[in-house]
């Protein structure tokens, strides 16, 4: 079973407003990725807030931790609720491939381009909880290093969104 896992706890600081809520052809941000998700997984949770469109869990083990407290979040909740993988997304993940889990499989797995983006074991929740309490590398790359995971390359880039000009191109583009 796999758990899809929203991560949507940043500050969205070079957005200039909450990122989540922005929208894209009519519907938040994080809507999207909570549907986008659901297309593939038993059950979808989003990480690092308090109100979405899917059930909430917050970062692990504070908030402030970046992407990878939320991915430790997403395992560790994967792990206690019998999912046996966990495929995250970045909120502003946009344009994925309609077959991204036959991509990434098997885990563990991420895109190159947006570490974010990634088919992770549940099991690896004590390796990731092992890196946030070290002095090392608090990243993505980190946990894909000690889990030896795969950098998948796709033929076209999904969408990255991090200012409002980023989403305005984006608004422009045909079959988004």
């Amino acid at each position: 079973m796999i758990l899809g896992a929203v991560l949507a706890g940043g500050q969205s600081s070079r957005f200039g407003s909450d990122k989540a809520l922005a929208l894209l052809d009519g519907q938040t941000l994080l809507t999207r990725a909570v549907d986008t998700l659901a297309q593939w997984c038993d059950a979808v949770v989003v990480v690092g807030r308090r109100e979405a469109p899917a059930p909430t869990i917050p970062d692990w083990p504070r908030a402030q931790m970046g992407p990878l407290g939320g991915v430790a979040a997403a395992l560790r909740h994967g792990a206690a609720t019998g999912h046996s993988e966990v495929l995250t997304c970045g909120v502003d993940s946009v344009g994925l491939p309609d077959d991204l889990p036959a991509r990434l499989a098997p885990a563990p797995a991420y895109l190159a381009d947006q570490p974010v983006v990634g088919l992770w074991p549940a099991s690896a929740a004590s390796d990731v909880a092992a890196i946030l309490a070290g002095t090392g590398k608090h990243s993505l790359r980190a946990l894909a290093e000690r889990l030896g995971a795969r950098a998948v390359t796709l033929p076209v880039h999904p969408a990255n969104i991090n200012t409002p000009a980023d989403l305005a191109n984006l608004e422009n583009r045909d079959g988004v």
